[in-house]
């Protein structure tokens, strides 16, 4: 008898735990819109894809470094594992060396930025 009460009382307390749990809660704010990891991946490299246009088309700088600016908030909607926010974080530097050579005239090598940053943002798909 004693040990049922145990196996009861630890089932009560493990389900009221799940019951208030904050992952058992958790949904998206409302007006926000939440994106599968491959989705958030594909708009990133689809804007990515924006701004290579936008530098090809001789686009100011400022236009430019917006959209980029864009990218990386964008970028922050891809969130799958720790594998990939690393990787992630990896693309980043090379959008935010691509800004600096922006603000720097080198639009030569912002490109260059931006087509490694693309090839590695659709490169996250392989590690979901």
């Amino acid at each position: 008898m004693k040990t049922l009460k145990k196996i009861t009382l630890a089932l009560c307390i493990a389900a009221s735990m799940g019951a208030v749990s904050t992952s058992v809660m958790a949904e998206g704010d409302s007006g926000r819109i939440t994106y599968a990891p491959a989705d958030a991946i594909d708009m990133v490299a689809n804007k990515t894809g924006v701004a290579l246009n936008a530098i090809e088309q001789g686009e100011d700088a400022a236009k430019v470094d917006g959209l980029i600016a864009d990218i990386l908030a964008a970028s922050k909607e891809i969130n799958a594992s720790d594998k990939v926010f690393a990787k992630r974080d990896k693309v980043h530097s090379k959008l935010k060396a691509a800004r600096k050579d922006l603000k720097e005239g080198n639009r030569q090598g912002a490109e260059q930025n931006l087509r490694n940053a693309q090839k590695d943002f659709l490169a996250l798909k392989e590690i979901l």
